[in-house]
């Protein structure tokens, strides 16, 4: 996303505003690390081109910046994600369930949450439902089952995405999160829990991401026309 001016040899953005053509939702921003120059520069292609635009890792500062440019950007403080949320089709087959084990994985979750919501899906949201208190998500089963893709944050030994896995017919994708104590290494102890689960079938994508597991979730529950053909 960033080349050379020729001229004076300072970075540049290069907004990919073609993007959704391609696979169904326009570039999002991400926004660690980036200047409210480059903030601007980039939105402001992004909203001229899109009805929908998602930036993620998002400040309350930064967030105000995007607010400068379009009005209508919303911000979730829970999740960090700014955006604009126009288009309102659902594009889904059904819902998404977003699950959490405890509260302070709720982050992650409304990352997640946030994300599939501003991509076309109906969203349910089951928070503090983690295997210490395993009774919480047996009374939630039949609700999940309704889901046609669930999402599961958890941190400290990660095991709750196994446990779902194990309830519900509906692919399970899960998210270590980088909650626990000393051993939990940030995450790192979750995610290699999930990597190793013993439900066949729950994917893991990287820890803290919501952002890309709602994203995949997303690309499951679309609807896809009859008609569509690949794009070049």
């Amino acid at each position: 996303m960033t080349g050379k001016d020729q001229e004076n040899g300072t970075p540049h953005c290069v907004p990919d505003v073609d993007r959704e053509r391609r696979i169904g939702f326009p570039e999002v921003i991400y926004c660690p690390g980036k200047t409210d120059d480059q903030l601007r520069r980039v939105a402001a292609a992004l909203f001229a081109a899109h009805a929908n635009v998602l930036a993620t890792r998002a400040t309350v500062a930064q967030a105000a910046v995007l607010r400068e440019l379009e009005r209508a950007v919303g911000y979730n403080p829970a999740g960090r994600v700014a955006y604009v949320h126009r288009d309102r089709a659902l594009r889904g087959r059904g819902d998404i369930a977003v699950v959490a084990a405890g509260t302070t994985d709720v982050p992650v979750a409304e990352e997640a949450a946030c994300t599939a919501e501003v991509m076309g899906n109906t969203v349910r949201r089951i928070y503090d439902v983690g295997v210490a208190g395993i009774h919480r998500l047996l009374q939630r089963r039949d609700e999940i089952e309704t889901c046609e893709v669930v999402i599961v944050c958890a941190g400290m030994e990660g095991a709750l995405p196994s446990v779902v896995g194990g309830l519900t017919s509906r692919p399970v994708i899960a998210v270590p999160t980088s909650v626990g104590y000393g051993a939990s290494f940030q995450g790192l102890a979750a995610l290699l829990g999930m990597l190793n689960s013993c439900a066949p079938g729950v994917t893991v994508v990287n820890i803290d991401n919501g952002f890309g597991a709602a994203y995949a979730a997303s690309r499951i529950n679309r609807v896809r026309s009859p008609a569509a053909s690949p794009q070049p």
